[in-house]
């Protein structure tokens, strides 16, 4: 007992320790978030809508150079999806309604409105300034483009760092202790009366397992099936989340004019919002909506510089799109919390936030079923985010280092990382993720915001051989840009 009560106190220390620290980070990291995404929406007319209706079409081209070591742009959406469509759509969502209350869903609309003009600048660069791997497929990201763009190795090198600390290690950690969570209410359900609460029974070591099991499986394999099998299980499990709150909302009609009303209530209560800005509905809303859909963060363009495509641009507005994707489960998980009693009755009762009041809520709707799809939903967003967030860090390990060695050690740590987050305490997963996610996100917006001519050129290049009805082909040597040696 005494060896549990300093397990106890020592995570409760880190906490406490991060809590005076994140408030800090996170209002430079919103408000460098908010000047990006309104830059990039006008710099670009707002491209995140303007060309949406290119998505389709370059979703379904193909290319004679495409080989299997290549990426397909619809292999690339799927891999970055996989990681925005995760826990932080579900669990996420409704961790930030108990936190930060109803409005933050409404900051989190704002966050994708502009989000998805930050998401199209990070992707087009990311293909710029992407290198060829040593498989014949290529690599890139934020790390690249600040090596090769602003010519800063430093800052490049920390990028590819703070990454694969946020992603293989805070954000797997994050979605294996959420995935676990999501099994409580079955065992509180077979266990009414065991003295032996979920968190110190053996079942989340067992689900740890069955969970590194498969982790070692997915990290020791071949990139290229990360991208198949997010390919097949994300479309599916995104249409089946997102109809059946549809349908929730549909049952509970009658309530639109109140949520809505709640929601916006909410959103501008400004003294709420100035009294203490840090922990605000805008700052929860909009920090949860960077975790949800990644825009901005530097995340999917690592995903993005893989694909194999004839254009930047057209890389930009694929992952811009992703975004939308995002906000549409985003919103779905809001209205399935805010139309249920579970969330009205929230503060009075014991049901818990996260995953046990979304439970709760679709067990309101679809009784037995709504627990057990979404358990389901959950278990697959968890598994293929870990796939997707483990791309990510392995493409940045690749931009430190070829060692073999060293890489067989990071899959080893980020195997070993799945199972202890499986044991992990909530607020601590969800701490050390904000504190990361709040570095990386800022170094990469600060060189979006200095790359803004690049983007800008390319994106007129992109429109003008649209206009004459061809298919745009890029060439860096034609616009000036230097240091993108797969372009020339």
């Amino acid at each position: 007992m005494g060896e549990q009560n300093l397990n106890i106190s020592f995570s409760e220390k880190i906490i406490n320790y991060l809590g005076y620290i994140t408030p800090y980070t996170d209002t430079i990291m919103v408000i460098l978030l908010i000047v990006c995404g309104i830059y990039y929406s006008f710099l670009t007319g707002f491209v995140q809508f303007r060309m949406l209706k290119s998505v389709f079409s370059i979703l379904t081209e193909r290319n004679s150079e495409s080989s299997k070591e290549h990426i397909s742009p619809f292999q690339a959406l799927m891999i970055s999806t996989a990681s925005r469509v995760g826990i932080g759509n579900i669990a996420g969502i409704s961790y930030a309604l108990t936190t930060g209350g109803a409005g933050a869903l409404f900051w989190m609309w704002i966050m994708a409105f502009f989000g998805g003009a930050s998401a199209f600048a990070e992707s087009t660069l990311a293909q710029i300034y992407k290198s060829k791997d040593e498989t014949g497929g290529f690599k890139g990201g934020p790390a690249y483009y600040i090596r090769k763009a602003l010519g800063s190795h430093f800052f490049g090198s920390f990028f590819a760092f703070i990454l694969i600390i946020t992603y293989a290690y805070g954000f797997n950690g994050l979605q294996s202790q959420t995935m676990t969570s999501a099994f409580k209410v079955y065992y509180d359900m077979f266990n009414p009366n065991s003295s032996i609460g979920f968190a110190s029974s053996y079942w989340p070591i067992i689900i740890g397992i069955i969970l590194t099991i498969f982790g070692s499986w997915m990290f020791f394999s071949h990139h290229t099936k990360i991208g198949k099998i997010s390919s097949l299980i994300v479309p599916f499990m995104a249409m089946a989340y997102i109809l059946l709150a549809i349908i929730a909302v549909l049952i509970n009609f009658g309530k639109i004019p109140s949520v809505i009303h709640m929601v916006l209530e909410s959103a501008f209560d400004f003294k709420a919002i100035f009294g203490g800005f840090a922990g605000s509905v805008l700052v929860i809303g909009i920090k949860r909506g960077l975790f949800s859909n990644e825009a901005g963060m530097g995340s999917a363009p690592n995903a993005a510089a893989a694909a194999l495509t004839s254009h930047p641009v057209k890389q930009g507005i694929i992952q811009s799109f992703s975004v939308l994707i995002d906000v549409v489960v985003c919103t779905s998980s809001g209205f399935l919390v805010l139309f249920s009693m579970a969330y009205l009755n929230f503060h009075g009762s014991n049901i818990g936030d996260g995953m046990p009041l979304v439970q709760e809520a679709m067990r309101e709707y679809y009784g037995g079923f709504g627990i057990h799809f979404v358990t389901i939903a959950i278990v697959l967003f968890a598994i293929t985010s870990l796939i997707g967030n483990y791309y990510y860090a392995q493409t940045n390990v690749k931009y430190l280092t070829n060692s073999k060695l060293i890489m067989n050690l990071f899959r080893i740590s980020a195997v070993a990382m799945i199972f202890i987050g499986s044991q992990m305490n909530l607020k601590l997963a969800w701490s050390l993720a904000d504190l990361t996610m709040a570095f990386m996100a800022t170094t990469n917006i600060i060189s979006l915001l200095l790359l803004g001519g690049i983007v800008n050129k390319t994106l007129k290049d992109f429109n003008i051989q649209q206009k004459t009805k061809k298919d745009p082909h890029f060439s860096a040597s034609k616009l000036n840009i230097k240091n993108a040696e797969c372009w020339n």
